[in-house]
């Protein structure tokens, strides 16, 4: 678990108090590009309540199950393309790793939609790119 003297989770560069700990916290994120770090920052953390409270209602699961949590390690974050579409819509296309015990590592590349409501960024959903 971070504190806010550490790295954020999200390979910004910038300490967690700093960056993901604000959103984490309520504030709104400024663009897509934030919010989809602060996700990740969440999934790093075990926070479900983060990740369903910034999932658009029209796609939101129910719940999140982490399946064994203790076991997930996440490996790395690469932001590939953040693209603002208009003032309410945006795309951010990243690649995520992360390991599952001593299985081999996981590579999630997605492109992921964003909408803007009444102020707050909101994940949609996301397609994975053909390699």
């Amino acid at each position: 678990m971070n504190t806010a003297a550490s790295a954020c989770p999200c390979q910004s560069g910038r300490y967690y108090a700093q960056c993901c700990a604000p959103l984490h916290q309520g504030a709104a994120a400024p663009d897509a590009e934030a919010l989809m770090r602060s996700r990740y920052a969440a999934y790093v953390r075990g926070d479900a309540d983060y990740l369903l409270a910034t999932w658009h209602a029209s796609t939101r699961p129910e719940r999140l199950d982490f399946g064994d949590a203790a076991a997930t390690r996440w490996l790395g974050l690469d932001v590939k393309r953040h693209v603002r579409q208009d003032a309410e819509h945006a795309v951010v296309e990243f690649v995520a790793r992360y390991r599952i015990g001593g299985a081999p590592a996981v590579r999630l590349h997605e492109i992921s939609r964003f909408v803007r409501e009444e102020g707050r960024w909101f994940y949609v959903d996301g397609e994975f790119p053909a390699r």
